[in-house]
């Protein structure tokens, strides 16, 4: 499963990003209103950062004013995906944009019918958004699960984005379940990291290894015969 992150910072992007773990990057209106600076500028140095697809989102309401807002959004950088929000609207939009070459990002799917028809009308991705469906006591699980499933049965080519990453485990339960990507915001992306029996072992090694200066001794000369002259 890929790693998206999901965010309009471009700070949080430069940080996580020297992880060597993005393969692309979500962002929506909400997002990108926390943030200072033209949207644009935000979008295109997301890009240049992530070297994979980034979402932008359309704020239009009909078909036509989705379409315009899409292409204008393409034209920021080629790595853009239009982000459309499912409606009848929407789905007459991607099929619009898609059949232009345009690759579209239908999100706020929240079932196995919206999916097969953001599937049908050609989306590139369906996001499925896991924590507002656990927020209303409905099994993220159960729902990501059948999505997957009937994308699978139905040989669609879009694939299953999961959303609204609340914790580490639904990237674990995204992973298993079979989702092709998972956006996560950078605060889970962080929690992901962190493990009391890693910084615990971490602390060992280096208590160990500072017992015998000798050997930091070795190390560093080993660094220094390996080093290419500038």
């Amino acid at each position: 499963m890929r790693l998206f992150i999901d965010t309009g910072s471009v700070a949080e992007v430069e940080e996580i990003a020297q992880w060597g773990i993005l393969s692309g990057a979500t962002t929506n209106p909400s997002l990108l209103a926390k943030e200072d600076g033209d949207p644009g500028d935000i979008i295109r140095r997301i890009c240049d950062l992530v070297n994979g697809p980034v979402s932008a989102e359309v704020v239009a309401k009909e078909p036509a004013g989705m379409v315009a807002e899409g292409r204008a959004l393409r034209a920021l950088h080629e790595q853009i995906c239009v982000k459309v929000p499912f409606s009848a609207a929407g789905l007459a939009a991607t099929a619009e944009l898609t059949a232009d070459g345009h690759p579209v990002n239908m999100t706020l799917v929240f079932s196995a019918n919206q999916a097969l028809l953001a599937a049908e009308a050609g989306a590139t991705y369906i996001s499925c958004f896991m924590g507002r469906l656990d927020d209303i006591s409905v099994s993220s699980t159960e729902v990501v699960s059948e999505i997957v499933d009937v994308m699978r049965t139905s040989e669609a080519t879009s694939e299953v984005l999961a959303a609204s990453i609340r914790h580490p485990a639904h990237c674990v339960i995204a992973a298993s379940l079979g989702c092709e990507v998972a956006t996560v915001p950078g605060k889970v992306l962080k929690q992901m990291l962190d493990h009391p029996l890693t910084s615990k072992g971490i602390e060992l090694f280096e208590k160990d290894w500072q017992s015998r200066p000798e050997f930091g001794e070795w190390l560093s000369g080993l660094v220094a015969s390996h080093q290419v002259p500038a």
